[in-house]
């Protein structure tokens, strides 16, 4: 086979990027390690920045998402015993929009098959080469049948675990990485969400109070990255999720059944650069940031934006200049996430290593964003999503 960009990967990085090419009459042929069902049944990520819904509808795939998906102007910031509301959208004149990642990638999926798009799921046996030359190659199995895939490009868009970032060679790669002392025991509920989402800095640890649909709520709480899941009885997690969540005075969290419980763990992560030669790297390949700051699908979907934009250039204009500089227009980007995420994760945890002056300096921290003008248009204006080109 031959095409001009190989994507590996088919979450939301890869689909959204075959989808840009598309567009831009750019052929490319996406591999996918999984099956298909397994990639839209994945429960990830669901809250989308504003820029992240809009380009979903630009490239076709957002028809469902306008009919189904919940849209939310604003954060609660519940600590202290109180609960404070930030507007983020009085504050920046745009909104955030509740649509899970599995959503996204069905959507996407359907898009790109309807238009008899190249989409290979349950390829196995991957390797790269060529990748420092003009001709990068990659050889792989699929339906039990070796094949190879010539091209001009590569796309790593196969997550953290994936090929793409272990095909570098070493010494090439500076990685930055941070891991938490803590993590999320996540649930998903049969239960209407509240309207609004929650984060909680509580004694006995953070909590959040998300949305996945009119009927269903996601809600984590902090624990510890080994937690055994088998004492979290049904009712002790909306009791601690009640606890934490709630304020004297204030309504209860709306109870119902729990579909799923799981535990995940945090970090934060970060390589440079995001390519090498023919090969570019994308979304969680290239960086991880913990789920507090709602971005790593959104900076995922904003790395391939840039990258649409560099191979539209090379192949329509003929200029290189804009994949040279790929990697350093997404990680300036990618810094500013990580920030925010760091920030909100410290700030909202509670860590067993804090000092009673670490405690009060978050206690200042989480009081000037309630109540400086200035704190709340800062939060907002990371939260809804920054400039992407």
């Amino acid at each position: 086979m031959r095409t001009q960009v190989a994507i590996i990967g088919a979450g939301p990085a890869g689909l959204l990027l075959g989808q840009l090419l598309a567009q831009s009459g750019i052929s490319a042929v996406i591999l996918e390690a999984r099956t298909r069902e397994y990639l839209e049944n994945r429960v990830r990520a669901g809250v989308l920045e504003h820029q992240t819904a809009s380009v979903i509808e630009a490239v076709g795939a957002g028809a469902r998402l306008a009919r189904e998906a919940l849209r939310h102007d604003g954060v609660e910031l519940v600590f202290g015993g109180q609960a404070h509301r930030i507007d983020c959208g009085a504050l920046t004149g745009r909104t955030m929009t509740i649509y899970g990642q599995q959503e996204v990638v069905k959507d996407l999926i359907a898009v790109r098959l309807a238009a008899d798009l190249p989409l290979l799921f349950e390829v196995a046996e991957v390797t790269l080469s060529g990748l420092d030359s003009d001709s990068p190659q990659l050889s792989f199995t699929h339906a039990g049948v070796a094949q190879r895939l010539d091209c001009d490009f590569i796309a790593g868009c196969d997550g953290f675990h994936g090929i793409s970032r272990q095909s570098i060679p070493a010494g090439v790669l500076r990685v930055y990485e941070r891991v938490y002392p803590y993590a999320w025991l996540g649930v998903l509920a049969a239960a209407p969400p509240m309207g609004e989402i929650i984060y909680a800095r509580h004694e006995h640890g953070f909590a959040l109070h998300s949305m996945r649909s009119a009927t269903v709520t996601r809600l984590y709480l902090q624990c510890a990255p080994d937690e055994p899941l088998e004492p979290w009885s049904d009712t002790r997690i909306w009791a601690e999720l009640q606890r934490r969540l709630t304020v004297p005075g204030g309504p209860r969290l709306n109870e119902g059944e729990i579909l799923q419980k799981s535990v995940t763990p945090m970090r934060s992560f970060v390589v440079e650069p995001m390519q090498y030669g023919r090969l570019f790297l994308a979304g969680d390949a290239a960086h991880i940031v913990p789920p507090t700051g709602a971005k790593g699908m959104n900076q995922a979907a904003a790395d391939v934006q840039v990258l649409n934009r560099a191979f539209t250039e090379y192949y329509q204009a003929g200029s290189p200049a804009a994949l040279r500089d790929y990697s350093n227009d997404c990680l300036d980007r990618v810094w500013k996430v990580q920030r925010f995420s760091r920030m909100m994760t410290d700030l909202l945890h509670v860590n067993a290593a804090d000092t009673p002056f670490d405690v009060r300096c978050r206690e200042a921290e989480l009081a000037y964003l309630a109540t400086s003008a200035a704190g709340a248009a800062t939060f907002a204006e990371n939260y809804v999503g920054l400039p992407v080109l």
